[in-house]
């Protein structure tokens, strides 16, 4: 008995031996990353989800280790290698080393002047509980999310040194660190203030798509497994083209915090025609947004996308935020049309809103209250390439960037709609250069791979139930402009075109026409090319100037 026990523990451990060899032996299954890109010597690009060798990094404040590139140490980087200036002008800033660090140069001597947008000035550690139960519930969920980053010993309470070392403003603040907000002109705030760039020593820019914040750059303070909304950062090594942007940040700085009331914001800037620039190899155009209702929209922000857009001969790949521009999916059909291939990506937030202009590019229409969005053109030979990310539960997708055949790229802060063509204070930037676009184009075939394309089911099933609840009721006019009357003298281009008999190049020449003298009449059309006294008959009463 005792020999049998003896063999059979032997043989049992045998056993084990041979399988722990065998695990030691086998490789540890790893994450196969791609080869870096190289890259461009003036322009250098860089995304928080890059899955390539080498971009790995631990995140400072929750020290998770995760691929993609540490866009906060990269902008941190260029802060502490500044030698004169540094201007700021982005719509939050909640990263309190990225406020450390600007507060290090000013007390250095450097000069550092910051623009912020007016509803992310203010410290949320200071906030009472008057002004936080006035908050919506994303508000509220923002506002906590920020007090739990900065609760560094996680006591439910904030200490003064909490405060002081975890509020970015408060770091501004504390440091005497000159900064502004759009509220600065004695108005109540632009549209957005919702630039994000940085101009350091006159030379180098830092612009894309992400805010300072930990949301947009690393994740959330109380969802480990988010990576940071996906956004791009570009570094630029040009003193013509950091021109441009100190000209953009002296328009609303003005004379910062004197009390003058001399910022611009919005459309009280000077209108500006795109700028081009080449660095190197590289053709930049660069143009700031927003746009003058008065200005045709093929020279607004929105109309250089379509420009941009119109040049495509193979391919156009879109990875946006936002897309509720109607003009421009227009263009997208005609350039379907010609055989171009489109695939696109809408963060899920968006996608699948009635006035998304993803559904147009598959071909189906979501009513809003039994009325479509005005103009609403869905395909009529829809594309099945257009859906949404999988992202980690709680990001974004944050970018706003396009590809043209592989060698162009729109980018910037700039999303694709109304809002940012004709409110907000944006950037816009055009890059020819196929090296540049390559960092993109896998930036966007790694959010592609695992992408849900196509009309989801619950989407179907919700227009399906609007066709029957609907029918008849439906209207394809927009209530909003239906029973008001146009202005001549001050109508977008948009909102000229839904008068009866006005087309898009007459709306042009109507807006052409109003530059050179005003209306003081809808007779005065008659100066009009193109505008007979029929028109101006049923334009009466629906137009005033």
């Amino acid at each position: 008995m005792k020999k049998y026990l003896y063999f059979s523990y032997y043989y049992i451990a045998l056993f084990f031996i041979s399988v722990f060899f065998l695990i030691s032996c086998q490789k540890s299954p790893q994450i196969q990353h791609l080869q870096p890109l190289q890259q461009d010597p003036y322009i250098q690009v860089y995304f928080n989800h890059n899955q390539a060798k080498g971009a790995d990094y631990t995140d400072p404040y929750r020290k998770i280790t995760r691929p993609g590139d540490n866009l906060e140490k990269i902008i941190i980087d260029e802060i502490n290698l500044a030698k004169s200036t540094i201007d700021v002008a982005v719509q939050e800033l909640r990263l309190p080393k990225i406020a450390q660090a600007l507060a290090e140069r000013h007390k250095a001597g450097i000069k550092v002047r910051v623009i912020l947008e007016h509803i992310y000035n203010h410290p949320l550690s200071e906030l009472t509980p008057e002004e936080v139960n006035k908050f919506t519930k994303r508000e509220r969920d923002r506002y906590k999310e920020y007090l739990a980053f900065i609760d560094t010993n996680k006591d439910g309470k904030l200490s003064s040194q909490e405060i002081n070392e975890g509020d970015a403003l408060v770091i501004l603040r504390n440091a005497n660190i000159p900064a502004i907000d759009d509220t600065a002109d004695g108005s109540s705030g632009s549209g957005l203030m919702h630039h994000k760039f940085a101009i350091i020593d006159n030379s180098i820019v830092l612009v894309g798509s992400a805010n300072y914040t930990l949301s947009d750059i690393h994740g959330d303070i109380s969802r480990p497994e988010t990576r940071g909304n996906a956004n791009n950062l570009l570094r630029i090594n040009s003193p013509q083209l950091a021109q441009l942007f100190t000209e953009e940040f002296n328009l609303m700085w003005g004379d910062g915090d004197g009390g003058k009331l001399d910022s611009e914001f919005g459309i009280d800037k000077p209108r500006r025609d795109p700028k081009q620039l080449k660095l190197g190899e590289t053709i930049v155009t660069v143009h700031f947004s927003p746009n003058s209702s008065t200005v045709p929209w093929h020279f607004t922000s929105n109309g250089l996308i379509g420009r941009t857009l119109e040049k495509a001969t193979q391919s156009i790949n879109l990875a946006l935020f936002v897309f509720s521009e109607q003009k421009l999916a227009n263009i997208l059909n005609s350039e379907h049309q010609q055989d171009v291939k489109i695939e696109a990506l809408i963060d899920p937030e968006f996608a699948f809103r009635n006035y998304s202009e993803g559904l147009d590019m598959l071909g189906v229409a979501m009513s809003e209250k039994c009325q479509y969005e005005r103009e609403n053109r869905p395909w009529h030979v829809p594309i099945d390439t257009v859906g949404i990310p999988q992202l980690p539960q709680g990001d974004k997708l944050h970018h706003k960037f396009g590809i043209v055949d592989t060698d162009l790229v729109i980018t910037g802060s700039h999303n694709w709609s109304n809002a940012a063509n004709y409110h907000n204070d944006e950037t816009l930037l055009i890059i020819q250069n196929s090296l540049i676009a390559a960092h993109f184009v896998r930036e966007f075939e790694q959010l592609y791979k695992n992408a849900v394309l196509g009309v989801p089911v619950p989407v179907q099933n919700k227009i399906k139930a609007q066709s029957q609840k609907c029918s008849n009721a439906i209207a394809t006019s927009n209530s909003s402009t239906s029973n008001r009357l146009i202005n001549l003298n001050t109508a977008s281009q948009e909102e000229l075109e839904s008068l009866p008999g006005i087309g898009a190049k007459l709306a042009q020449r109507i807006i052409e026409a109003r530059q050179q003298r005003l209306f003081t009449s809808v007779e005065d059309l008659q100066r009009v090319s193109g505008i007979s006294q029929n028109k101006i008959q049923k334009l009466e009463g629906k137009v005033t100037w």
